[in-house]
């Protein structure tokens, strides 16, 4: 199966990410500190700290992201809750940095990030809602609804007297609703 590898492959990319987003960050942020640069006036070193901060965030956001792309790989079951929310905002996030950074950076990065994005994508699509079954695989349970055939099978009889009596003919008992 292809989910498994797709998982672990989601969750080291998102850990080295989350390391290279805090580095680039934290890089800046000394940049902006030692060149005493400003904009439009606002204190270097609140641009600093904010820098070196917003590092610190995304790189925890993504590193918690990885770990659930971790979890999927361990467990080899589709993430829920928390999890799930938290890739699929990965996804979102990814589509647009990589819709900024193609004008920023280049086709080179753009890349990069949809074919991460699709990576995320693809670990949340190979698992279906039912704990883990691939998504073409037949659902586990005996439920009649299941294409199986039983619901062409028509009701099963009652245990009522009056649908099990027959008639004094031979025939079966009219059925009540």
């Amino acid at each position: 199966m292809v989910r498994r590898p797709v998982a672990w492959v989601v969750a080291i990319v998102l850990f080295v990410e989350a390391f290279g987003v805090a580095l680039l960050n934290w890089f800046l942020g000394v940049v902006v500190d030692r060149q005493n640069m400003s904009m439009a006036g606002v204190d270097p070193h609140a641009m600093s700290v904010s820098s070196k901060a917003a590092g610190v965030v995304f790189g925890l956001y993504f590193v918690v992201c990885g770990l659930a792309a971790l979890l999927v790989a361990v467990r080899d079951r589709a993430p829920s809750g928390i999890w799930r929310i938290l890739l699929i905002s990965a996804a979102v996030v990814h589509g647009l940095l990589g819709a900024f950074v193609v004008g920023l950076v280049g086709w080179g990065a753009f890349g990069f990030m949809m074919v991460v994005l699709g990576l995320i994508v693809l670990t949340l699509m190979t698992y279906d809602r039912s704990g883990g079954a691939a998504a073409g695989a037949p659902p586990a349970g005996g439920d009649p609804e299941d294409g199986d055939g039983a619901a062409l099978q028509g009701p099963e009889p009652s245990e009522s007297p009056e649908r099990a009596a027959p008639l004094e003919d031979g025939g079966p008992a009219p059925v009540t609703p």
